[in-house]
């Protein structure tokens, strides 16, 4: 198979032969029709996250069609079509698992990170771990939902008492939440880099009630803030900006550091808390809620080959919505 391979250097290798994986005891081979990227690929690769599996073949945010499946696979058909997200594995034994936290297992494996991801023809997964994707939505369509989508949806739980929103970074995950948040009758105010014009258009063609620089003040106090971009200098700039008893929720894997703050921004009950990973569980509200409205997810394609070119203009910010990374099928 074609795969792009990383081996811990600046960018991925030229495409290339690889072996294709053959799936074990509850693995189920998945040919890749499109496998999204993320800024947490962009982390990898610029190893803010320790002790990668290397060699690696990036991407979790798959979607593909069942080809073969391993020994006592019986949750999907061949031909059927699965989407594969970032948690891989979980222990299931542990007293995170146990208690419904798996995404905070310490024995968790990770797709394209600690096991090889989808930037190649062919991979494997563990069929207990993928998702059944709404029929309504195409491959490319849908791969952004596989982690955007879903840890955007996590960080959203952790608010959704609130009503005014405010999100900082307006990326791939912001650009499907607001559109969740817009059909639930909340009002999102997006806070973007200074002086993109561009981005606060787009925030506002998808149903943001206010757009404006991160260095700006919103149009009135909010109950949450969800904090995508990888900024710590963003947390107290959004505490600031929040009512009594209000909640910071930082979505990304990696940020820079927080810088020193006044206690007189935390205080009134106002909290600060992280996402880690995703669960299965939020997996199926969040595509069983993706079934009831269409969310429209923005996105740029490339070929499989075009990888690291895909990945500077992420890293550059020239992508609204998200990039999606299509390998060439095998006949």
């Amino acid at each position: 198979m074609q795969a792009m391979v990383w081996n811990g250097g600046d960018q991925l290798e030229e495409c290339r032969d690889w072996p294709c994986p053959e799936p074990g005891p509850g693995q189920i081979l998945v040919q890749v029709t499109a496998c999204g990227i993320c800024r947490t690929d962009l982390h990898i690769l610029e190893k803010d996250l320790p002790s990668p599996k290397l060699p690696l073949i990036l991407g979790h945010q798959i979607v593909g069609t069942v080809v073969a499946r391993g020994p006592g696979c019986r949750r999907f058909s061949l031909g059927d079509r699965v989407g594969i997200p970032w948690l891989a594995w979980s222990c299931e034994h542990c007293s995170y698992c146990r208690s419904g936290r798996e995404n905070l297992c310490d024995n968790a494996r990770f797709t394209g990170y600690t096991v090889d991801g989808g930037y190649a023809q062919y991979t494997v997964a563990h069929e207990a771990y993928c998702f059944t994707i709404p029929s309504q939505y195409t491959d490319v369509e849908a791969a952004p939902l596989l982690c955007a989508g879903l840890i955007g949806f996590r960080a959203y739980s952790m608010a959704r008492d609130g009503n005014v929103l405010g999100f900082y970074g307006f990326g791939a995950a912001a650009h499907i939440l607001v559109q969740l948040c817009h059909a639930e009758g909340k009002r999102v105010f997006a806070f973007v880099r200074p002086g993109d014009e561009a981005a606060k258009a787009f925030a506002r063609s998808l149903g943001c009630a206010w757009a404006g620089d991160s260095t700006q003040s919103p149009p009135e106090p909010m109950d949450a803030a969800l904090i995508f971009a990888p900024v710590g200098a963003l947390v107290p700039r959004a505490l600031e900006h929040l009512r009594k008893g209000g909640k910071v929720v930082c979505g990304g894997i990696h940020m820079t550091d927080i810088p020193s703050f006044p206690y007189r921004l935390l205080w009134d009950e106002r909290t600060i808390q992280s996402v880690a990973n995703l669960t299965r569980k939020d997996g199926e509200e969040f595509f069983a809620r993706a079934a009831q409205i269409k969310i429209q997810t923005q996105v740029r394609t490339y070929p499989l080959e075009a990888a690291n070119e895909a990945i500077r203009e992420f890293r550059l910010g020239k992508i609204q919505g998200a990039a999606v990374l299509l390998p060439k099928k095998k006949h």
